[in-house]
């Protein structure tokens, strides 16, 4: 089994400099590091991260604390957390909490132990007295919801706004009886959603109707459930906000079976953006969120708390989704509005 020793007698290069390259030191030439990585890879030298961990008290890993995971938005910015990782050569750990406080914890004691160098938290399930203890071991990033009293960086997309924009779009478009559906998750982010498109309504002179008020929605048969109940209503909705793509999709198919036009007879937003909102027909209005922007902020944000090792901060980073204009809310070619 080759050594360090022997990749850096082959590339002619001291023990220092194999080192340094391994720990991707700054101050190496980019020719001796090609030496470094020729050498190796005619030796078959595979590098002992354990050893290098236990060196640099670092092990190169980040956990992502997700819900879900095979809810869509979870799965894009998987997707491109990853990708950021990967650019900086840190590797993810998913961890799936499926809303428990008690795993949130069990998970985040992976930093406690000095297993991961650091944690993005993508929802928050214990308060915040709870989380805190654990800046004692490492850096903690906040990623798509948001947490006042929380110090801890914070990278999260204005959802109040998000609510305000769609309720304002449908109202533009003449309805006045707008349903809304919730997909039953309770956050600061699920609540600022819902009150941002309350005030549009209120600002319209608008009554929000709780008869149209819908909860714990999330899937295409849901979408479909919703329906049913809509078509049996004495006073029906003119326009209802989804939520997510996949309730949008299970409306606008159970509507186009029991022979209702969409968006003439019911105007139809669907929220995420997914593959199947320009597959269907009619194509589906709905909330684009910056899923690439917020990874990349995410990744470069808690690279540096590991690196310089300042783990309690009120930094905030706020973004804004954009709406995809199409055929389900009475448009006849695609727009983008940005908010």
């Amino acid at each position: 089994m080759s050594t360090i020793e022997d990749v850096a007698k082959l590339a002619g290069l001291s023990r220092t400099t194999v080192s340094r390259v391994l720990n991707d030191h700054p101050y190496v030439s980019v020719e001796k590091k090609r030496l470094v990585q020729q050498a190796m890879e005619h030796l078959g030298y595979v590098p002992n991260s354990a050893a290098r961990s236990l060196r640099n008290q670092k092990t190169g890993i980040i956990a992502v604390l997700i819900p879900k995971i095979s809810t869509p938005f979870f799965s894009q910015l998987l997707e491109r957390l990853e990708m950021a990782a990967s650019a900086k050569s840190y590797q993810l750990i998913i961890c799936q909490t499926q809303f428990s406080k008690q795993k949130e914890r069990n998970y985040l004691n992976l930093l406690k132990t000095k297993q991961v160098d650091g944690v993005i938290m993508t929802s928050f399930e214990n308060d915040w007295s709870i989380i805190e203890s654990y800046l004692n071991y490492g850096p903690i990033l906040l990623c798509n919801e948001i947490v006042e009293n929380a110090e801890i960086p914070t990278v999260y997309m204005n959802q109040a706004n998000c609510g305000y924009i769609v309720a304002k779009h449908l109202l533009e478009r003449g309805h006045r009886h707008i349903a809304y559906c919730s997909n039953g998750i309770v956050s600061e982010g699920m609540k600022a959603r819902e009150q941002g498109f309350k005030r549009a309504l209120e600002e319209a002179s608008c009554f929000f109707e709780e008869k149209f008020y819908f909860e714990n929605v999330s899937s295409v048969e849901d979408g479909k459930r919703i329906f049913r109940k809509i078509a049996n209503m004495k006073i029906i909705p003119t326009a209802i906000f989804t939520g997510g793509d996949h309730v949008a999709a299970g409306i606008i198919s159970e509507a186009k079976k029991q022979g209702w036009s969409i968006p003439k007879e019911l105007a139809v937003v669907g929220f995420d953006d997914m593959e199947i909102t320009e597959l269907l027909d009619p194509m589906i209005t709905t909330v684009i969120q910056p899923v690439e922007e917020m990874a990349l902020k995410s990744m470069e944000v808690i690279y540096e708390k590991i690196h310089k090792k300042q783990y309690r901060s009120f930094e905030k980073y706020e973004f804004f989704s954009k709406l995809a204009v199409r055929d389900s809310t009475r448009m006849k070619r695609k727009l983008v509005a940005t908010f």
